[in-house]
C-alpha cells in the first residue's frame, strides 16, 4: 500500500526556527498549458500558494524548481518565464527567474538570496539527467537548498532527480498541496465511509486495468464508463457497432466482472447508449439499448435511463471516486452523462459525502463545468492519482521523511 500522509512528515512539522533563514527548495507542479508564450490556465500555479506563502511567513528563501513540457536541451520556448511573471503578480512580490537550473551563476544568485525572496529555477527538463534521476544532478540541485519540500503530486508517479533523488541529501517534507493528495485519497481507499462508489471511464480498459483490479477489493459498487463500456459490452456478447474495442482485453473484462461478483461488488454497466456516425458527429443519431446496438454506428455517450440508474447507485454514497469521462464530453453534443454525474457528485458533496476527482479528462470536465470547487477534492495529479489509485507506491512521496 502507498505511504499515507500520516507517515510522511509535511511542511507544519518543521517549525518557525527549522525554516527562518533557511534556503528551501520546493518542487512545484509548474507544467501549465501555453498558447503564444502566455498562461491559459493557472490552477497548477494557484494550488502551490499555501505552501509559498506559509514558508515566506516564516521567512523562508524560497527556491523553486518545475519542469515545463518535454524540451530536447536548453529549448528557449519552454522557459519557465511566464510562470515567474504570473507568480509574482499572485503573491504580490518579486520572483526572479534563474538563468538557468544548475551551475556557478544559479548558486551566486542563490547564495545571495535574503528570508523572504524567491528565485524560480529555470526548466529543470532541459537537463537529460533530470528523467534519469542522475545522483550528480540531484546533489547539486540538494547543494542550492538546506531544506526540501515536494509539493508537486502531478509528478510524484516519477522517480527524477527533482522528485526522488534530490529527497535523498536534504531533510524532506511534503508541502500542503501533496500532504492533501496523499491524505484525502490514502483516507478513502483504506477507511471509507460506506457505500463506497467508484466510477472509472475513458476509452481504454488496458490504462486502467490495474485501478480497477485495485478497487474491486475496495468498493461497494463499480461504474464503468466511457469508450471502454464497449469492450465489458463486447465480453458479455452484445454487438457494440463501430464502438471502440479492444478486442485482446475481453478475458480480462470477463474476469473483472466476475471477480466482482464474486466479491459482492454492484458492477454498473449502461442499459442504454447514445450512438452516432463518430466522434465529432453534431449529434447523436439515436438511443438504443444495449441489447440494439446499429452495427454501422459508435457509442458515444450512457442514455438517459442509465443517468437515471447512476443517480440512484450515487444517491446514497458517502464516499465517490471518479476516474475519466462517460463519453466523449469533449464534443457538447455528447457530454450529458459527463455533466449529469458531476451535477449528482456536487449534489452528494453538499450533503457531507467524501467526493474525489482524479485524471486529466475529468478533472477538465468538472473545471469546464465551473464545479471544481463542489467537490471534497480535485486531485492535481493525473498518472499519480491513477498509479496512487492502484495502489502503487510513487518514488516522490516514497522518498520523503518518515515522522
Amino acid at each position: 500500500m502507498p505511504a499515507t500522509a500520516l507517515s510522511k512528515r509535511s511542511i507544519e512539522d518543521l517549525s518557525q526556527d527549522e525554516l527562518s533563514g533557511k534556503r528551501v527548495l520546493v518542487r512545484a507542479d509548474f507544467n501549465v498549458p501555453l498558447k503564444d508564450g502566455r498562461i491559459t490556465d493557472d490552477t497548477r500555479i494557484r494550488a502551490t500558494l499555501p505552501t509559498l506563502r506559509y514558508l515566506l511567513d516564516r521567512n523562508a528563501k524560497v527556491i523553486l524548481t518545475s519542469h515545463l513540457g518535454r524540451p530536447k536541451g536548453k529549448t528557449p520556448e519552454l522557459t519557465l518565464a511566464p510562470v515567474a511573471e504570473r507568480l509574482t503578480e499572485l503573491l504580490g512580490r518579486e520572483v526572479t527567474l534563474a538563468p538557468d537550473v544548475v551551475g556557478e551563476s544559479v548558486k551566486s544568485l542563490v547564495l545571495g538570496m535574503k528570508p523572504g525572496e524567491l528565485v524560480l529555477l529555470e526548466n529543470v527538463r532541459w537537463y537529460p539527467e533530470e528523467e534519469k534521476n542522475a545522483p550528480e544532478f540531484a546533489q547539486q540541485l540538494a547543494d542550492l537548498a538546506e531544506i526540501y519540500v515536494n509539493d508537486a503530486f502531478g509528478t510524484a508517479h516519477r522517480a527524477h532527480a527533482s522528485t526522488a533523488g534530490v529527497a535523498q541529501y536534504l531533510p524532506s517534507v511534503a508541502g500542503f498541496l501533496m500532504h492533501k493528495e496523499i491524505a484525502v485519497m490514502g483516507k478513502a481507499l483504506e477507511a471509507p465511509e460506506r457505500p463506497f462508489v467508484a466510477i472509472i471511464g475513458g476509452s481504454k480498459v488496458s490504462s486502467k486495468i490495474g485501478v480497477l483490479q485495485h478497487l474491486i477489493n475496495k468498493v461497494d459498487r463499480l461504474i464503468i464508463g466511457g469508450g471502454m463500456i464497449f469492450t465489458f459490452l463486447e465480453a458479455q456478447g452484445l454487438e457494440v457497432g463501430k464502438s471502440l474495442v479492444e478486442t485482446d482485453k475481453l478475458d480480462l473484462a470477463r474476469e473483472l466482472m466476475r471477480a466482482a461478483k464474486e466479491k459482492g461488488v454492484e458492477f454498473i454497466l449502461p442499459t442504454d447508449i447514445l450512438v452516432a456516425t463518430g466522434i465529432n458527429a453534431l449529434a447523436a443519431e439515436a438511443t438504443v439499448s444495449v441489447n440494439a446496438m446499429p452495427a454501422d454506428l459508435m457509442g458515444v455517450d450512457v442514455g438517459p435511463q442509465t443517468i437515471e440508474r447512476l443517480k440512484q447507485a450515487l444517491g446514497d454514497a458517502r464516499t465517490v471516486i471518479w476516474n475519466g469521462p462517460m463519453g466523449v464530453f469533449e464534443n457538447p453534443a455528447f457530454a450529458e452523462g459527463t455533466r449529469a454525474v458531476a451535477q449528482v457528485l456536487a449534489e452528494r458533496t453538499s450533503q457531507g459525502a467524501i467526493t474525489i476527482v482524479g485524471g486529466g479528462d475529468s478533472v477538465a470536465a468538472v473545471e469546464g463545468m465551473g464545479l471544481a470547487d463542489k467537490f471534497t477534492h480535485v486531485s492535481t495529479g493525473g498518472g499519480a492519482s491513477l498509479e496512487f489509485l492502484e495502489g502503487l507506491e510513487l518514488p516522490g512521496v516514497a522518498a520523503l521523511n518518515a515522522k
